[in-house]
Parts: structure tokens; sequence; C-alpha cells
């Protein structure tokens, strides 16, 4: 059993994907920076100060604070403007991941390319009457 999970884990797909999540998880921090610190106070900056960060619904009488965070030990709150800033996190890496996908398949189909072109071409094949005529010959030699 040790053996087989050996076997099982030194399998490139398993190795690329534990690299995948480790570098993704990495990434969306690097994400969730840009977003957060970079592009939410630009795009609060066009909208007249606006920070997403603290808008919210209370959902409850008791909620009186200004804050998403002192609002939250208050009560329930629908913390609106922190799902607006996670789906504009997502879009950026949706498109990101979508512009390396794209560059990639261009890469692979560049290289599939010039394994096609670099392949020897099969000769042509012999015309029907030379064909006769080596079969012909074989069976005179036999």
């Amino acid at each position: 059993m040790l053996s087989e999970f050996k076997t099982f884990i030194a399998k490139g797909n398993v190795m690329d994907l534990a690299v995948g999540v480790i570098i993704g998880g990495a990434f969306a921090l690097i994400t969730k920076s840009l977003v957060g610190d970079m592009i939410m106070p630009i795009v609060g900056a066009i909208f007249g100060g606006l920070d997403f960060s603290n808008y919210f619904l209370a959902l409850s009488s008791d909620v009186t604070a200004a804050s998403l965070d002192e609002a939250k030990k208050q009560g329930a709150v629908l913390a609106y403007g922190s799902f607006i800033t996670v789906v504009i996190n997502f879009v950026i890496i949706a498109f990101i991941i979508f512009m390396m996908v794209r560059y990639v398949n261009k890469i692979k189909a560049s290289m599939e390319k010039q394994e096609e072109e670099a392949a020897p071409a099969a000769p042509p094949e012999p015309p029907a009457d030379i064909v006769l005529l080596t079969e012909i010959r074989d069976a005179l030699k036999k």
C-alpha cells in the first residue's frame, strides 16, 4: 500500500496539481492585494471617494455603526460592498487566467506546426504498374 501511494504521489499530474494549488493560493493573495490596495481606491476616487468595503445593509435594528467591522459586532449585516470587491477580484483573476491559457495554446499550436513542418514527408506512393511489376519480380524470386 505504501509503494502504491508513492507511485500515486510521484505521478506528474498529482505533482502538477499540487504546484498549481500552491501557486494559485499565492496568486490569489497577490490579486486580492491588487484589487484591495490599488484598483478599489482608484475606483473609489473615480466615483467620488466611495469605499466599497464599508458598504453594507443592516439586517437588524440594533446595527447603528458606520463601518462594516463595527456593524458586524452589533448584529447581522449584508456586506454587499465586500461582495462587489470579490466579484472584481474574480473578474481580474479570470481574465489573467484566460490570457495565460490563450498564450499557452498559441505556443502549443506553434510547436505542433513546427513539428509538422520538420517531420519528413512520406515518399509518394509508386504508380500501380510499378507496384505490379514489383509483385511479379518478388513472385519470380520465390
